[in-house]
């Protein structure tokens, strides 16, 4: 335990300016432009109306106590939304982590002093794991949350000013407090589907000598195309077909996207947001394990944990620069 904790330490020192900062700028530039432009116009603004559900509603200051409370309750429900951006942050940060990971030791030769210490290639391997989907995730959600709040403050301070004053009501609805343990909840549903995805990158980074982004991405696509090819090949004399589009969305995009949060959400889940008013994280929630119960999910994940398998024997033989 004590061997993975520090594993896990040196992973983070080593990528914080990945893991930290870039999230953490990416909040400081959204808390500015979006809280900081809406309180903005809400100041020196002179906004004569406001829509609620498609309904006009004129006068702000005039809105009835029944619409007021429904309104902090959309708000309190789907504030964490507002850091949105910051989870894409997540994906694009996890991803190269992957796929440097392990290259990169082999690269600068530090491998070699690791491989000096007590540690195997299965911890060294596993640690990457976490990071990549709990360490860096939890970081992200509490950067997130601090970003989400500060432009939620600016909304409320800025229509309050206009005479909509929802402080008191927002302050009374628990999903405020509930809303970044709901995300945290996330965090089993985002580790198994982002499984596949990391398992490949990682394979492709202890095995690669160079160009690991065109290997990991190139690969599937170059395969795509060889199908392509071979239908169209085919097709003149046989009935016989690969389907193309199925191993492009079940195997490369699934392979590809799966560190990105919300890629479980399918076009139903979004309709059935769309219907409701406002955002309901507990049946969001509840939908994201609900994917959980197909067996393309699970079938995945021990693809993903066999290609760590591969990972962590390619890199007790492959340490050569």
């Amino acid at each position: 335990m004590k061997t993975m904790k520090w594993l896990l330490r040196r992973e983070f020192w080593e990528h914080k300016g990945a893991f930290f900062w870039a999230p953490v700028a990416v909040a400081v530039a959204m808390t500015l432009l979006v809280g900081g432009g809406f309180l903005y116009a809400m100041t020196f603004g002179n906004p004569e109306h406001v829509q609620f559900n498609g309904h006009t509603v004129v006068q702000i200051n005039g809105i009835p106590p029944a619409l007021r409370y429904k309104a902090a309750h959309m708000v309190a429900s789907g504030y964490m939304g507002l850091a949105a951006p910051v989870f894409i942050v997540l994906a694009v940060v996890a991803f190269f982590y992957c796929l440097s990971a392990l290259h990169d030791d082999r690269k600068d030769r530090s491998i070699l002093f690791w491989k000096s210490l007590p540690l195997s290639d299965r911890d060294t391997v596993l640690s990457k794991v976490l990071t990549a989907v709990l360490v860096a995730p939890v970081i992200t959600i509490a950067i997130g949350t601090i970003a989400a709040l500060a432009m939620l403050v600016f909304g409320l301070i800025g229509t309050a000013g206009k005479g909509l004053n929802l402080f008191a009501p927002v302050l009374m609805e628990p999903n405020l407090y509930l809303a970044p343990l709901y995300v945290l909840a996330f965090l089993p549903v985002y580790a198994l589907w982002a499984l596949p995805t990391v398992g490949w990158l990682l394979l492709v980074s202890s095995w690669a000598r160079s160009k690991v982004f065109l290997w990991a991405v190139g690969t599937p696509l170059i395969i795509a195309l060889l199908m392509k090819w071979f239908n169209v090949l085919v097709g003149h004399v046989s009935s016989t077909q690969i389907d193309v589009d199925w191993f492009l969305s079940e195997v490369v995009a699934r392979g590809l996207t799966g560190l990105v949060p919300g890629i479980w959400l399918s076009q139903d889940h979004i309709r059935v947001m769309n219907q409701q008013e406002g955002i309901d994280p507990a049946g969001l929630l509840g939908m994201s394990y609900g994917t959980l119960a197909t067996p393309g999910v699970w079938i995945a994940a021990v693809i993903g944990a066999a290609m760590l398998y591969g990972a962590m024997r390619m890199r007790r033989y492959r340490d050569e620069g």
